[in-house]
């Protein structure tokens, strides 16, 4: 039986429940769908092509997937349907939401037909649901000088997705029903015992209050043609108990507008009241689907003479009715003025000021709080895109509160330094939320145009309420060339006058220190409550939580001390198994990538916080893992600790805060050793049980959770950019992992890197003990590829040598940094020996050292992206593959990518970093290497 014959059998089965055809989501189906449409003579060809037009759900269904990839099809040209003209896909493709359809229109746009493409780039001027994934191909375009891209980007930057929309209406006419006397419970409309079918819109909206009221409904919407129905709570509180998405929508399928004709039982804008308005929480969902809360105060307390209440028998106050609503009474809504009149609009009921805030005419306007979000996100994009300052096109502050649903770890972070909320109002996600800033990070080469930002503000001094501050001269490390002399002084005395700890001193009292600035920020980070904000993607800290910033925002939260910003979602992350004793730590990190998707199928991390429940593992080696989820896709990412572990981390920062003491770099505001007392203090409430590691709640809700199995990773992982993938789309992602295996041994390696912020000292330890292991076995160590070696840190040098490690390094280094006789121009070729690089970001960031064009390079570091490490060459992709640091070690020593029996027989005997998942026994602490 064919899946269509199928759909209509079940067809015939909701007829007879009074049901519509259930709309489709199935890629599957929708394929017969289409090969049905194709056939002009098949006898079902017409209510398959209304399916297809009128039946079939948006966003990222699989039947979306599919509708859209068709569409493209009819789009350009290559198939042909009569009743789908070319104009009308396009039209069908701006109502399906995103994901596929947007990829589809990006295809368009990006393409090689101008008049097509513009089109296209019209209708994606007015999506606002777009992922990193989309925003990307069009930053790749307007890099490459694409005007589509420049066009749709600078109509993003003007946020004309919300600005050319029509306004509201200026009057609204309601005809009133009154659903209940008193507060009315979310119950009432949406039933939890009918939670089953919330996710079938049209069967679910038949549990609204009951059949008689919905036929009642039904009436004076017939009655009333012009008019929206007010569901109203008479003398209480609409919608108390909870927020239940299911009700409004069950309020809106029943009294809304639909929110496209092509996409069935969605309906927004439901306009509902009470007497004492909405309850907030379930307002916030009114405010979901872009509707109207009114708070009618159509009741009031009865006074006396005297102004007192008057009380009834029971003591309760007298309630006088000031003006009807009862059922079928029209009135109109004023929404300029902002209140509501009688019928005619010539007596004023009541004002609706708190109705019609800036943010919730937002809503209205845009059919829904979503595309405010996610429209905020997008100008956003386009500003830093485009290289402009944000002027925002939106209105501030929304708050989520979900009942009886406890935190996450982020949420808990958010709720402890929120400022402005609510007071006593617990925050989910997806309020936006101003927030504290413990920690802030300004690099390099974004710290002109932060200040240039602070100049711009007016701010002379860094906001007391921040910890700490610090300002990198990583990103420029590698080479002390004419820009740089220019340019880093002048940064560094504009910040450490301003009040940042800074790499170098401006009165050269101190040495230069060209520490990755991610690995300084996880160390000066001394609370596991702590907001950080930096001026890089990978500001991702193994303690608090963290997000890397463009300049204005880093300015920002330098000068206020605040950063505002929605509580996104998070997915939380545990690991079962054992770890193989072959393997790195950083396999497991990859492998996390691989699993996921292959769990959940799409990127269930994108744009959201990763909770990674590492427990037993020590900052230093947690920071690859959070260091990662920027290549992961997520918004940040959360290290749930162990109350020890957490301890022996605050305990290591504390030694490296001194370490920058010692040297002279601290502050005359006293920043480093108040960092090191609030370390003493977090320390104190550990032990003492007053306050432990931050964990999320039990009942803390997740946007999906994935569970790393360690006993399935059984040789080392490389995250490929696939540079030959047929579909381009698929080139230069990271989510394409491979097992050393895939390779056959046969992938040649032109260069190895292991440096930038993913190692740490550990790291470099392995590379020596590689070194003396081989040296062992055959008496001399040659390499058959350049190695490139940049510690993260000083301090992991200083380290080094103490223990005997850096004569290792030394001895087979063809070159070693020189601090007093630093570089001046970028190395553009390389020799088969061990380069020891000045610690910093080096060839990770592309911006000064690079690898020669058309390389394949093996590296730790974190961008695998086209130009970033490597350049192409004319007649050959450069490829920058990721691995562990023994895979790119051994690979620069064969010139190739090693078998697995090569690689187990390399890492014999050493310590490479370990984990176990916190609910097993922790293992020894050889991989600590502190």
């Amino acid at each position: 039986m064919s899946l269509y014959t199928e759909y209509r059998e079940e067809i015939a089965t909701r007829k007879d429940q009074g049901l519509s055809p259930k709309p489709i989501d199935d890629g599957a189906l929708t394929a017969e769908i289409i090969e049905i449409v194709r056939d002009t003579a098949h006898e079902f060809r017409d209510e398959a092509l209304n399916f297809f037009i009128y039946n079939t759900l948006p966003g990222t269904t699989s039947a979306a997937e599919v509708k859209a990839k068709f569409l493209k099809e009819i789009a350009l040209g290559t198939a042909t349907v009569a009743e789908i003209t070319p104009t009308f896909a396009f039209e069908l493709l701006s109502h399906m939401k995103g994901g596929p359809s947007v990829e589809v229109l990006l295809d368009i746009a990006l393409g090689d037909t101008a008049d097509i493409a513009a089109q296209a780039a019209e209708v994606l001027k007015t999506q606002v649901f777009l992922y990193e994934a989309d925003t990307t191909r069009l930053k790749d375009a307007l890099d490459a000088g694409n005007a589509i891209a420049k066009d749709i980007i600078e109509s993003y930057a003007k946020a004309e997705f919300f600005t050319k929309l029509p306004e509201i209406e200026e009057e609204i006419k309601v005809v009133t029903y009154i659903a209940g006397e008193g507060d009315i419970s979310t119950d009432l409309l949406s039933p939890g015992n009918q939670a089953h079918s919330r996710s079938d819109r049209e069967l679910h909206g038949k549990c609204l209050i009951s059949e008689e009221a919905q036929n009642e409904i039904e009436a004076l919407k017939a009655q009333h043609p012009d008019a929206r129905v007010m569901l109203i709570a008479e003398k209480g509180t609409m919608g108390v108990g909870s927020s239940r998405m299911s009700g409004v929508n069950n309020v809106a399928l029943w009294t809304g507008k639909p929110a496209s004709p092509y996409v069935p039982f969605v309906n927004y804008a439901p306009v509902v009241a009470g007497t004492n308005g909405i309850s907030p929480i379930f307002l916030t969902t009114v405010g979901v689907t872009g509707g109207i809360g009114v708070d009618l105060k159509n009741w009031v307390k009865k006074l006396d003479a005297d102004g007192n209440v008057v009380l009834n028998d029971a003591g309760d106050a007298v309630l006088e009715e000031v003006y009807s609503v009862e059922t079928g009474t029209v009135l109109t809504i004023n929404t300029k003025k902002k209140k509501l009149f009688n019928a005619d609009g010539t007596e004023e009921l009541v004002d609706m000021a708190s109705s019609f805030t800036p943010q919730k005419m937002e809503f209205m306007r845009a059919g829904g709080s979503y595309a405010i979000v996610f429209g905020k996100k997008l100008q956003t994009f386009a500003c830093e895109a485009l290289g402009a300052p944000v002027v925002s096109a939106f209105a501030p502050a929304k708050e989520v509160s979900v009942e009886g649903q406890g935190l996450t770890a982020v949420e808990k972070i958010f709720n402890a330094n929120a400022r402005g909320t609510t007071p006593g109002k617990t925050l989910h996600a997806g309020s936006d939320v101003r927030v504290k800033v413990n920690i802030v990070g300004s690099q390099d080469t974004t710290g002109l145009m932060t200040s240039q930002e602070l100049e711009a503000m007016a701010a002379t001094v860094l906001s007391p309420s921040v910890d700490g501050a610090y300002q990198s001269g990583c990103h420029t490390a590698s080479v002390w060339d004419i820009k740089a002399q220019a340019n880093t002084p002048r940064l560094m005395a504009f910040m450490n006058k301003f009040g940042l700890v800074t790499a170098r001193d401006p009165k050269g009292e101190y040495h230069a220190m060209t520490d990755v600035i991610h690995k300084v920020l996880n160390d000066i980070t001394v609370d596991d409550w702590a907001i950080i904000i930096g001026g890089d993607s990978h500001t991702r800290m193994s303690k608090g939580v963290a997000f890397g910033a463009d300049s204005g925002t880093v300015a920002l939260a330098l000068a206020t001390g605040e950063a505002s910003m929605p509580i996104p979602e998070s997915v939380k992350v545990t690991f079962k198994g054992e770890m193989a004793s072959h393997m790195d730590f950083r396999d497991v990190v990859h492998a996390t990538q691989a699993q996921m998707l292959a769990q959940h199928g799409d990127n269930v991390f994108q744009g959201r916080i990763i909770e990674v429940h590492l427990g037993t593992l020590l900052a230093d080696q947690a920071f690859t893992f959070t260091d990662w989820t920027a290549e992961m896709k997520a918004k940040a990412s959360i290290c749930i600790s162990e109350d020890a572990t957490l301890i022996e981390s605050l305990e290591i920062a504390k030694s490296r805060i001194q370490v920058m003491i010692d040297k002279g770099m601290e502050h005359e505001s006293g920043m480093l050793q108040n960092l090191i007392d609030i370390a003493d203090a977090r320390i104190a409430q550990i032990q003492s049980g007053e306050k432990p590691a931050l964990t999320p709640d039990d009942n803390a809700n997740y946007f999906a959770e994935v569970v790393v199995d360690l006993d399935t990773i059984v040789e080392p992982m490389i995250a490929d950019p696939d540079v030959a993938n047929i579909d381009v789309s698929k080139r230069y992602t990271h989510d394409t992992i491979r097992p050393i295996s895939y390779y056959g041994a046969e992938k040649k390696v032109d260069l190895g890197f292991v440096g930038s912020c993913m190692v740490h000292k550990g790291d470099v330890k392995i590379v020596a003990q590689m070194l003396r292991n081989l040296e062992a076995e055959s008496g001399k160590v040659e390499f058959k590829a350049p190695l490139v070696l940049a510690a993260p840190t000083y301090n992991i040098i200083d380290e080094l040598k103490e223990e005997g490690d850096w004569d290792v390094l030394q001895k087979y280094a063809g070159f070693e940094f020189d601090d007093f006789a630093p570089k001046n121009t970028a190395r553009t070729e390389y020799e088969n020996i061990l380069y020891l690089e000045r610690p910093g970001c080096n060839l990770c960031m592309g911006n000064q050292e690079k690898a020669a064009k058309g390389d394949t390079v093996l590296a730790t570091s974190t961008r695998l992206f086209k130009g970033r490490v490597v350049e192409d060459a004319a007649d050959k992709a450069g490829e920058s593959l990721l691995a562990s640091t023994p895979v790119v070690v051994l690979s620069a020593i064969l010139g190739r990518t090693p078998t697995l029996a090569e690689y187990k027989a390399a890492v014999k005997g050493i310590d490479l970093t370990k984990f176990a998942p916190p609910a097993t026994k922790p293992l020894d602490t050889l991989s600590a290497h502190f």
